[in-house]
């Protein structure tokens, strides 16, 4: 440091301030230091530095699954903040396993992180008061946890999606719903399923379908949703994946969507709109929901002692061609062969 600092012509504490992303020096001065360091090829080590002050500048964030679209627009809202405060983000994939998720998190631990942001896993089994650091829930919140957490309001989005079937003339509908263990999937389903009451519309038990939020087992579910009788005219996928899974098995069952069978999910994904047909989806704002939750976690790092915070963001439905209007269209209600 002190050949860094006499090849930039500044102090040691200005050198020191600039590694340390102190944002209080002049930005000429870090310039200077930034290309001192650059030609000297000088590398920080995180891991000194996290053992002297007992944390480093960095943040861990554990996803459950790196292959569900929904998730990097998460992530990046998180990293866009955590990049522009000089922190820098350890992403990993739990695969909703929760025991995958404790290893991590204890890793993690063990790299000195200046916090961590975690989407629980299926069945997850943290808790608040055994981190002993900064950590923000995001997506989902665990059962018994007590700490901060950045959610979409799940029950307004489904009963607004229940209520445009209701307009659209649909009293007999079918859902495909997450795992019922996780607070977002079942929010979801409330949600429908209480506007649908208000409307005097019946959720059959068979016409709901549990899932994983994935391609596979939406369109396994669809499947049996489609072979009852009378069939749905209408599916509520609770993410836009198992929507996507939907519109498969309606296809391979010699139906048409929407004018044999509607559907409508919860997500919107950016491929949403491009499929065919384009799906009417409740938008939940995903970049969004990691840039408030890395916001929360910066604030809590800097020293908020506030008590713990529950932030729910809005949706928005997003009409598109995926449902049809039975005041117009009579789809058929028989089963397919």
């Amino acid at each position: 440091m002190h050949q860094i600092a006499k090849t930039a012509g500044v102090s040691l504490g200005t050198v020191s301030n600039v590694i340390n992303g102190n944002s209080t020096v002049k930005e000429h001065l870090r310039l200077r230091v930034l290309r001192a360091t650059q030609s000297l090829g000088y590398m920080p080590n995180q891991l000194s530095r996290g053992l002297r002050l007992n944390k480093t500048s960095i943040i861990g964030m554990i996803i459950p699954d790196i292959t569900n679209p929904f998730f990097p627009s998460v992530v990046r809202g998180v990293e866009d903040i955590a990049y522009q405060h000089s922190y820098r983000l350890i992403l990993c994939n739990t695969d909703n396993d929760p025991q995958k998720e404790i290893t991590y998190l204890n890793d993690l631990r063990s790299f000195l992180p200046a916090g961590l942001l975690i989407i629980p896993a299926v069945d997850s089994m943290i808790t608040w008061s055994a981190q002993g650091l900064p950590l923000v829930c995001i997506d989902r919140r665990p059962h018994n946890w007590d700490g901060d957490f950045v959610v979409v309001a799940n029950e307004r989005g489904s009963s607004e999606a229940a209520n445009h079937l209701i307009r659209m003339g649909h009293r007999h509908i079918g859902v495909i719903t997450g795992p019922l263990s996780l607070t977002n999937a079942r929010e979801r389903l409330d949600g429908f399923d209480a506007a649908l009451r208000k409307a005097k519309v019946s959720l059959a038990p068979e016409c709901i379908q549990e899932a994983r939020f994935d391609l596979e087992s939406g369109h396994k579910a669809a499947a049996r949703l489609l072979h009852l009788l009378p069939r749905p005219t209408a599916i509520f996928a609770t993410n836009d994946l198992m929507a996507l899974g939907a519109l498969s098995a309606v296809r391979e069952a010699g139906l048409s969507c929407p004018q044999d069978v509607s559907i409508i999910s919860f997500d919107g994904l950016d491929i949403s709109q491009f499929s065919t047909p384009a799906l009417t989806t409740v938008y939940q704002p995903g970049y969004q929901l990691g840039n408030t939750a890395a916001r929360l976690l910066l604030e809590r790092i800097e020293g908020n002692k506030k008590g713990p915070q529950q932030i729910v963001l809005p949706t928005q439905l997003r009409v598109r061609d995926s449902v049809s209007n039975l005041k117009s269209v009579a789809p058929s209600t028989e089963p397919p062969n």
